[in-house]
């Protein structure tokens, strides 16, 4: 689910432009916190996924408006997050595609860790522009669909995220790290809300078509070490699932 920008944002300067770029969904829920420190900057903000506006579409406006550069900041504030390179590959990718003016891109050549107006300026110190040289959206190892055991849906949605999703996600990464475990053996995955949100956080498990509800990072530690490796169900945090059949009936789950 995306967040919406709550006030509009500034006429850009014709010259140059700033924007802070959330990385993943934690900046996308914490949105207020990188508006605040973009305010000091004259900056707007823009996210890599789930919130709005999208880089492209924030690098569109500002290209429409004749901005001549911009300066891009990744910001990360979660444990987890795309990498540096994929704000130069997203922003890359606009810049080849563009029709029409196109402004010179400067990316930080780090992400900041906070959404603080200071920060912000420390990473901006040094920057990199883009040539359009730099890899694209695709690559031969990301064309088949990966073999992984279990793929786990962790909610980030509103509510899960409040009650500490994100702490949730990093306990569950940092495990599996540990275990040796990555996304062929374990892949996790973000999502929007999976429903039922009174059990936030909320995570389930496929293709087991298992549900936990109230995984706080402790719970998703037994998680891993009783369901992903052991191959049974933690029947404690464990929620009733009703399928509906083909007749519209429904079947324990």
């Amino acid at each position: 689910m995306s967040r919406e920008r709550t006030n509009a944002p500034a006429a850009p300067d014709r010259d140059r432009a700033t924007v802070l770029v959330g990385m993943s969904l934690t900046e996308a829920d914490r949105g207020a916190e990188l508006l605040g420190a973009a305010a000091p900057l004259g900056a707007t903000t823009a996210f890599l996924q789930q919130g709005d506006p999208s880089l492209s579409a924030e690098l569109t406006r500002l290209a429409d408006a004749g901005t001549e550069t911009v300066v891009l900041i990744g910001i990360r504030l979660g444990a987890s997050g795309p990498g540096h390179s994929w704000l130069r590959r997203i922003a890359a990718h606009w810049w080849r595609e563009r029709v029409g003016h196109r402004p010179g891109l400067l990316v930080a050549t780090r992400l900041a860790d906070a959404a603080d107006a200071a920060d912000a300026v420390a990473v901006a110190a040094s920057v990199k522009p883009i040539t359009g040289e730099e890899p694209g959206l695709t690559s031969a190892a990301w064309n088949e669909v990966p073999g992984h055991r279990h793929q786990v849906l962790v909610c980030r949605g509103p509510r899960c995220t409040a009650k500490g999703a994100d702490e949730t996600l990093a306990a569950l990464v940092r495990r599996l790290t540990e275990h040796g475990l990555g996304d062929d053996d374990v892949l996790v995955t973000q999502t929007g809300c999976q429903f039922p949100c009174n059990q936030a956080p909320v995570v389930s498990v496929q293709p087991d078509d298992v549900w936990y509800g109230q995984v706080d990072a402790a719970a998703a530690v037994t998680i891993l070490s009783e369901h992903l490796i052991g191959g049974r169900p933690v029947t404690a945090h464990r929620l009733p699932r009703h399928r509906r059949d083909r007749t519209g009936g429904a079947e324990e789950g």
